[in-house]
């Protein structure tokens, strides 16, 4: 028999209300789980523990769901891609840095592995990993201890720039299916994996880079296995430009055209829809067509803020009924910092509060993604579901003084006040450390791996600049 814990008397907790289908407070209650499955939420629990925990301090709350994220890169890109933008093609910074400055194999694990440190710190027990296939992978993600969607992916074209003012195509159809057939493999192997912590996603990779019968022969795949599949979609003005001038339909019109968008269908991003302000385009019907196909929008605010570019808006979204979750999409992985970006990136557009109120927010980080990835077991502390728990501290100041947590913790505290993270009944994380991980040595060796992609940069570039002419230091650097 599995041994069970409870948390008793915790101060303060994040219940499923099945009759208001939503999340509610509970105060001075208790939370056990046997093995990896939630047995009582409430208050009384008077049966067996092998393990008690004092809840007097602790604020506990589902783990959260990150729907999108790159770790095998975006880590080492700190420090470098936070003022890479090119003005003559649209303020993106897809098509200069990211060809040029990328991590080795040896990097790929490193990035990975601080990624995942990184997640689990800000409460995320579910992960869906949108990786290239690289070595090792699936025996790193599952030593995380991380509840992890797997979203290896592929595509036909790769882009680039030869000239830093017109994004070019280099397809190869062959290339394209030799990738979906190794994507498809790691998929299976994900399925079967025996953790049983480990689930997958189809993923074409961008619209612009796939051809038709693989976004095609994806949507299908997907649904012989039963998994959601997701694609980068209406993310950049290039893109959005780049498919009108191919098909004369907006990339949501096409997707639907060609029988993509579904209820397992995840975009990411859908930022430059036909209504968004950036856009001067003679349909408005985008947002409906999502609503009405029953896709999801992977939000993902902090990457694009970076470079002025905002969803118009969560609330719209919302309000249309479209299923919004978010993603930490690329550094830091720091969900909570996500979900506080939503909340107040939400307000701007439709100048209210009602934008993006703080349960609408923190619903989209766990419902949110549970329904995207077709679970009801996730997302919600209830008995039945997965234990996968995040306790925070509300003895930590920035929690102070505490009237509502999710406020204090979502706007204030973040990351700094997430003490113990479970998953499947697991502990990852214990007084703010994850346990699964060697944090401390990925780091140095993701150190390593950038002054090796630095020093290859001009090798790389388009114009053979240096890493630091095409992502200049902040500040000068004083001459000695």
């Amino acid at each position: 028999m599995p041994e069970t814990t409870v948390i008793e008397n915790a101060a303060w907790v994040v219940a499923w209300d099945a009759a208001g289908g939503g999340h509610t407070y509970l105060r001075n209650a208790d939370v056990a789980f046997s093995g990896d499955t939630l047995v009582h939420v409430g208050s009384g629990y008077d049966g067996p523990a092998e393990r008690r925990i004092d809840g007097a301090n602790l604020f506990v709350l589902p783990g959260l769901i990150d729907v999108h994220s790159h770790p095998l890169s975006e880590t080492m890109n700190k420090g470098f891609a936070e003022d890479v933008g090119n003005p003559r093609l649209g303020w993106s910074g897809l098509y200069d840095f990211m060809p040029a400055y990328g991590p080795d194999d040896a990097g790929k694990l490193a990035s990975a592995e601080v990624a995942y440190a990184e997640l689990l710190l800000s409460g995320v027990t579910t992960l869906a990993d949108l990786s290239g296939p690289y070595p090792g992978w699936l025996d790193l993600i599952a030593q995380s201890g991380l509840r992890a969607c797997l979203a290896p992916a592929f595509r036909s074209a790769r882009w680039y720039t030869d000239n830093g003012h017109e994004v070019k195509y280099d397809w190869s159809e062959d290339g394209g299916r030799g990738a979906f057939r190794n994507a498809l493999e790691v998929v299976d192997r994900a399925l079967n994996h025996s953790s049983g912590r480990l689930s997958a996603m189809l993923m074409p990779s961008q619209i612009d880079t796939c051809t038709p019968e693989l976004l095609r022969d994806a949507r299908a795949a997907a649904e012989e296995r039963d998994v959601p599949l997701q694609i980068h979609a209406s993310q950049s003005l290039v893109e959005f430009h780049e498919i009108t001038r191919r098909h004369g339909l907006t990339p949501i019109q096409w997707l639907e055209s060609i029988g993509f968008l579904a209820p397992r269908a995840i975009v990411a991003h859908a930022i430059f829809l036909d209504s968004h302000s950036w856009i001067s385009w003679g349909t408005n019907k985008d947002l409906e067509i999502l609503a009405a196909s029953g896709a999801s929008v992977a939000h993902c605010p902090n990457n694009f803020l970076r470079h002025g570019m905002v969803l118009e808006s969560f609330a719209r979204y919302r309000d249309a009924g479209v299923n919004v979750g978010i993603g930490t999409d690329t550094f830091p992985h720091n969900m909570l910092e996500e979900v506080r970006i939503t909340a107040l990136l939400g307000r701007i557009q439709p100048r209210s509060l009602d934008g993006a109120r703080t349960a609408q927010v923190f619903e989209a980080a766990t419902l949110g993604g549970a329904r995207m990835l077709g679970r009801d077991d996730i997302g919600r502390l209830a008995p039945g579901a997965k234990a996968d728990l995040v306790l925070v501290d509300l003895e930590h100041p920035a929690m102070k003084p505490l009237r509502d947590p999710l406020r204090s913790l979502i706007y204030t505290a973040a990351d700094r006040a997430v003490r113990h993270v479970y998953v499947g009944g697991e502990q990852v994380v214990r007084d703010g450390r994850v346990l699964t991980l060697d944090h401390r040595g990925a780091l140095g060796r993701l150190e390593e791996a950038r002054e090796r992609a630095e020093a290859r940069v001009p090798e790389l570039d388009w114009g053979g600049r240096t890493g630091v002419e095409l992502a200049p230091l902040s500040l000068p650097l004083a001459e000695e």
